[in-house]
This record gives C-alpha cells, sequence and structure tokens, in this order.
C-alpha cells in the first residue's frame, strides 16, 4: 500500500487520522539536495502539527487543530474539510527537487515564489506550526510547470521559508487561501421520499400539520381538517426541504440572527425526526437544526450543533410555510 492509499483509510479520523495516516508513510529520503524530497523527514513531524497558515494576495487562511478535527480560524471555527487538508500535507510531504532555480528578488518575481505580500505577486505561503508555534515547515509556492509530454508528473516552482534557493520541484500543493473553499457547504440531502410528515409552528399563526395520508402519497394539509384549499406546489416544497440543502454562511448558533420565524419538526422514514428553528435578519434567512432517532441523528447532530445555517431565503416557505402559503393558488 502506498502512502496516499494510507492517507485515505484515515479520513474519516478527522485530525488524529491524518496524523496516523502520515506516520505511515515510506521513510523519506535524507537528502535535501537535487533529486531528494523537499522535506526530508516531515511526514513524522507532521503528528504534532497544530496550525496551518496559507497566504495569497489579499487572502488569509488559519488552520487550528481542536482535539479531534481542523477548524478554520477565520469562519468562526466552523469545521474544515478533512480531505482537502490531507490533500495539502500529503502534497507537501511527496514534494521532490529536480533543479535549482533562481536565488535572487527578481528571480524569485519570475518563478513566482516572491513574498505574497509584495506589489503584484502571485506567490503563495504555506507554514505549518506546532502547539508551542513552532515551525515544522515553511514554502513558498509559484507557477506550475507546464508539460507538454503526457504521462508526466506536475511540476511547481518553490521555495523553502527563510532560504535564498529556488527550486524547481515535482509533485502538486493545492493552496487555496479563501476560508470558505475550505467548508463543507452541505448540510442535509434527505430524498422527498423520506418525508413523511411535519407540525409547523409560525410565530403569530395556528399550528398546521401536514402529513401523507398513505404510503407514497403525496403530502397533504391535515390539521385543520378543512383547509380552504391545497397547493400542491407548495406542499411539494415543504417535502424537497431538504432536498441538496446547502449553506451560504454559517455563524455560531448563540448569536442572534434577526426575528424568530417559528419551527418545524419533520418526521421521516427510518425513525429519524429533525427539528428546524428559522429566523430573519433583513433578507436572509438563517436555521438551526437538530435530529432525534439512533445513530443516524448523531451523525447529523455532530455536524450541526452549535451552528446556524444562512440558506435561501426561498425556504422560509419549506420549513416555516403559514396557513396561506399551503392553500393560495399559485397565479396563473
Amino acid at each position: 500500500m502506498n502512502r496516499r492509499v494510507l492517507i485515505a483509510g484515515a479520513a474519516a479520523a478527522g485530525a488524529a487520522g491524518i496524523a496516523a495516516a502520515l506516520l505511515l508513510g515510506e521513510d523519506d529520503a535524507p537528502a535535501t539536495a537535487q533529486g531528494g524530497l523537499m522535506f526530508p523527514g516531515l511526514t513524522e513531524r507532521l503528528a504534532q502539527a497544530a496550525k496551518v497558515e496559507i497566504r495569497r494576495n489579499e487572502a488569509a487562511l488559519t488552520l487550528v487543530r481542536r482535539e479531534d478535527r481542523w477548524v478554520i480560524g477565520e469562519r468562526n471555527d466552523y469545521p474544515a474539510l478533512d480531505s482537502k487538508l490531507r490533500e495539502l500535507l500529503t502534497g507537501l510531504t511527496e514534494l521532490r527537487l529536480i533543479e535549482p532555480r533562481a536565488t535572487d528578488l527578481a528571480g524569485w518575481a519570475r518563478l513566482g515564489v516572491d513574498d505574497p505580500a509584495s506589489n503584484g505577486s502571485t506567490a503563495a505561503f504555506l507554514r505549518v506550526l506546532d502547539g508551542q508555534g513552532r515551525s515544522i515547515a515553511e514554502l513558498y509556492i509559484g507557477r506550475r510547470r507546464v508539460r507538454v509530454q503526457g504521462g508526466l508528473p506536475e511540476s511547481v516552482y518553490v521555495r523553502r521559508g527563510g532560504e535564498t534557493q529556488a527550486w524547481l520541484a515535482e509533485g502538486r500543493v493545492p493552496v487555496e487561501a479563501d476560508p470558505a473553499s475550505w467548508m463543507d457547504r452541505e448540510v442535509a440531502n434527505f430524498p422527498s421520499e423520506r418525508i413523511l410528515g411535519a407540525t409547523i409552528r409560525r410565530v403569530g399563526e395556528r399550528p398546521l400539520t401536514v402529513a401523507r395520508l398513505e404510503p407514497g402519497a403525496p403530502l397533504v394539509i391535515t390539521d385543520p381538517a378543512d383547509p380552504p384549499s391545497q397547493n400542491r406546489a407548495a406542499l411539494d416544497e415543504v417535502m424537497r426541504g431538504f432536498e441538496y440543502l446547502t449553506f451560504m454562511d454559517a455563524v455560531p448558533a448563540a448569536e442572534s440572527r434577526g426575528e424568530a420565524l417559528g419551527e418545524s419538526t419533520f418526521s421521516l422514514t427510518e425513525e429519524l425526526r429533525v427539528t428546524v428553528w428559522a429566523s430573519k435578519l433583513d433578507q436572509f434567512l438563517f436555521v438551526r437544526l437538530q435530529a432525534e432517532g439512533g445513530v443516524e441523528a448523531t451523525v447529523l447532530n455532530r455536524r450541526w450543533s452549535g451552528w446556524a445555517y444562512q440558506v435561501g431565503v426561498w425556504k422560509e416557505k419549506s420549513f416555516v410555510p403559514t396557513l396561506e402559503d399551503l392553500t393560495r393558488e399559485s397565479a396563473g
């Protein structure tokens, strides 16, 4: 088994799994000259990694290790994508030197390995620190070299922090400094077929109940028992509310987010129940979620606990519709 396979196998284990998987890699070559690894012995040292910093142009990213997960400092410590961090650290350990290049400022700028804070710089700077703030690895990452022949490995211009020598190196270190790109934006994805019904408690409105009268049937209003009509399209939107549900931003749930609209509890197949609390600030809709019912609920709550998600404002009618929303006939 090679290094990449071993790292992939530890994806679900979070920060500890990433570190453990890196330790299982092949022994690092001892050379730092041409043909050797850029960072000999890095695989073992990464077990102590506690912070990752990336800078590119005006963008900055800070990833911090919190117990068994890595979080994004610029996004209220929202969990970072393990897969992206694993790819980044793996690439760093696999960089192999090909040729020495520039040693002066003009050459660095030409290769894209100058200071990212410099005017017009295209460079990225990556630093990995341990829990005491000591540097484990520092790297300026520049332009990729285009290979016209097929099947050849990627190469990139790089320079170690604190050194003047730039190198052409074989390998790939995917550095993205935009904090938003490190967030898994999926909130939930329950197919409409799983929704069995919901109790809707909208602020200032009487409670509503919608349900399937038999398996496979569409949702209908069951309370009140004599609604003026049933808006099929609106009821279908309630069923599809959780399909491919993603967020635009995530904020700590304790922070106030506008006016409370109400709450709804959805019953799903496999004995899962999901309660949604919705609030609105200007034209932004925020939802908090909590699940009940077995292992699936435990997994969901681990993701949702402590967070309020900004979702599309149109989801208001999926999660906390009024009786008028569900009975008013569509225009045209």
